[in-house]
């Protein structure tokens, strides 16, 4: 497709949302007609999803469930809002793709990585990202910050697991780094300004 896609991956806290806006704010200095995104959630039906992926009164929620209902949202989000964009020579800058499920499903789950993977290619017809910025945080930074920007000490149904889960999600995160050449990690207990400068810089060299 003619378009460029940037991923901005990581745990909760990592400062995802926050990077992303600083880099479409750039992008649009550029001229290269940025588009921002999110999943889960970025669509109307998607919202819904969202909801209950979310919700911490759907604890009971299997892992299997859990890895349907994102790919759900993906599939209506990449047709609905990434593959036009990326047609029209958009660049797409998506706050998480499907890294995220490999991450928290394969690794944090414990769910058999080939078929997450399996499951999320064929949701988005194979479409992979040009670029994958992760942002890398200890979990339990990354979790404090979370809560205390959401005003809520125990967080969403996500942020409310155990501790070892988030550390199982980030080393799947920094296992997928090693693997692929289009990840890009970054410390993401700098400054968010430090942050952002070697983002542009990454973007700059690679895409521009």
């Amino acid at each position: 497709m003619p378009g460029n896609f940037i991923t901005i991956e990581g745990i909760e806290g990592a400062g995802k949302t926050t990077q992303q806006r600083l880099l479409v704010e750039y992008l649009e200095e550029e001229q290269m007609a940025p588009l921002a995104t999110r999943e889960p959630g970025d669509t109307q039906i998607g919202s819904r999803i969202r909801e209950l992926l979310l919700d911490p009164e759907n604890s009971s929620m299997t892992a299997r469930a859990e890895i349907l209902l994102y790919a759900a949202d993906r599939a209506q989000h990449f047709s609905e809002v990434i593959r036009p964009a990326l047609d029209k020579g958009r660049t797409v800058v998506s706050d998480r793709y499907y890294d995220s499920n490999i991450a928290y499903q394969g690794y944090g789950r414990r769910l058999d990585i080939d078929m997450v993977r399996d499951i999320n290619y064929w949701a988005v017809s194979g479409c992979h990202p040009d670029l994958t910025i992760l942002l890398d945080i200890s979990p339990v930074l990354g979790l404090k910050r979370a809560r205390a920007l959401a005003g809520d000490d125990l967080g969403d149904r996500l942020e409310r697991e155990e501790i070892s889960f988030h550390r199982r999600v980030r080393a799947g995160y920094l296992r997928l780094a090693r693997t692929y050449d289009r990840f890009y990690v970054i410390d993401a207990e700098q400054s968010a300004e430090a942050i952002q400068r070697r983002i542009r810089k990454v973007v700059k060299e690679r895409l521009l």
